[in-house]
């Protein structure tokens, strides 16, 4: 009797934690997203479609940067201080934030300093419209790479408000403030002014989340001397951060490259309906960040029918929600791009494409996650590989020919490849049902059990 409702206790007791934990990280994002939308419909506003295009793609080329200046770091972080917390190892988890933070700061100082002599030497043979928002926006860099280090660094400690509240809901405020003020004063909103103030408003939040999370580790954290095990941390590091990498390359390939194949007004245009689209994934990426220890933990105890339930349940929130917001997204997608103001509207076949594809990623649920997080990363970093490669090919080719039309079918088509080779590799690997569609048939057969 006790081996047999001990489990279900387990069972019970994690999901009404996941559920907890689940609200508070959805209040957040639900917040950074409404805020961050805000934000791209009143710079578009504001900007007008050539200024506004010229910050997207300024924006586009700091991120991309910031991934290899971040070294993999946040998401070994994000494991490795989860580990010692276990292990009581409290040298080595002072060593890792530490030893993290500093190792990001060099190298994104040391990436942003030779990009600028980069961007220089090239304007100096060849002179280019962006080289001056590129010269100030690559200092960008250092600042988005301690963010992402800073978010995984909290979520490690356990704490999702500090984690996600500076980044999606204090500087977009800023930024907003600041944009309305500059632009209540000036009667305009040059790209240069808002990129100037995204640095400064981003530093702020950074500085505030770097002071409460310092505040956190003295309190909660044994003081004693830091150890520093770099090269264990960088070879974990490496690994991710080529996962981290092509993931980003698939979210950004598609804006850089309409921005220089056809130019900076269609760039803000078709980014407009990115920036829409991702609403449709936002619950995923909200579960996602709370049920990743939840499927490690399960795997490590060989809970096999547990760790199946989890995926059911979880997928069937994921598609439930993502159909009602793609759904909204597709019956609307004209007024919708207007918000942005009316030269957006043309972008709304893009917007419907886009939502396609994110509502094959949430069908799929989270697949992705579930190699990485039960040991199969190496097998799910080659499908991000190739994935990467297929958008930026498929990008030129289809770019070419239909405008950016073109680049929301490549993204789309990539994004339903990789999920889909991603939910066959679940089910050889781990022999989980992470799709729907058995999501489904599963809560019928337990109904009947």
């Amino acid at each position: 009797m006790t081996q047999t409702s001990l489990p279900q206790t387990q069972e019970n007791f994690n999901l009404n934690l996941i559920i907890k934990d689940v609200k508070v990280a959805l209040i957040l994002k639900l917040a950074g997203l409404t805020l961050t939308y805000l934000v791209q419909v009143f710079l578009a506003r504001w900007m007008g479609k050539t200024e506004y295009g010229i910050y997207e793609y300024v924006i586009s080329w700091s991120l991309l940067i910031a991934i290899p200046a971040g070294l993999g770091l946040p998401r070994t972080a994000l494991r490795l201080i989860a580990e010692y917390q276990v292990k009581q190892d409290w040298g080595r988890l002072r060593g890792i934030v530490r030893g993290g933070w500093l190792l990001t700061v060099l190298t994104s100082f040391g990436l942003s300093l030779a990009s600028t002599g980069l961007i220089l030497l090239l304007n100096h043979y060849h002179t280019f419209a962006y080289a001056t928002p590129l010269l100030i926006g690559i200092w960008l860099v250092p600042l988005q790479a301690l963010v992402q280090l800073q978010l995984e660094t909290a979520r490690g400690m356990k704490d999702v408000t500090l984690a996600y509240a500076p980044s999606e809901v204090i500087w977009p405020i800023l930024l907003l403030l600041g944009g309305w003020f500059f632009w209540h004063k000036n009667h305009a909103l040059g790209s240069i002014t808002t990129i100037e103030l995204a640095m400064l408003m981003l530093a702020i939040a950074l500085s505030f989340q770097f002071w409460q999370l310092w505040s956190k580790l003295n309190k909660e954290v044994e003081v004693t001397t830091p150890v520093y095990c770099y090269r264990e941390w960088i070879d974990i590091a490496l690994v991710l951060l080529l996962q981290v990498g092509f993931k980003t390359i698939l979210s950004q390939t598609d804006i850089v490259m309409v921005g220089s194949l056809i130019g900076p007004e269609q760039a803000g245009i078709y980014s407009a309906a990115v920036k829409t689209a991702i609403w449709v994934a936002f619950i995923l990426q909200t579960i996602n960040i709370v049920v990743a220890p939840v499927f490690t933990e399960l795997y490590t105890q060989n809970d096999q029918q547990g760790l199946q339930n989890l995926v059911s349940k979880v997928t069937v929130w994921i598609f439930w929600f993502s159909l009602a917001i793609g759904s909204i997204l597709i019956v609307f997608a004209q007024p919708v791009m207007g918000l942005f103001g009316p030269e957006f509207i043309v972008a709304h076949w893009q917007l419907k494409i886009l939502v396609l594809g994110q509502m094959v990623n949430a069908l799929c649920g989270s697949v992705g996650l579930l190699m990485v997080m039960t040991g199969h990363q190496n097998q799910a970093v080659v499908v991000y590989g190739y994935a990467a490669l297929i958008n930026i090919v498929l990008n030129g080719i289809l770019i070419s020919i239909f405008g950016s039309i073109g680049a929301a079918i490549a993204t789309g088509l990539t994004m339903a490849m990789s999920n889909i080779w991603l939910t066959v590799l679940v089910f050889r690997n781990l022999g989980i049902y992470s799709s729907v569609f058995y999501s489904f048939f599963q809560t019928e057969g337990d109904r009947q059990q």
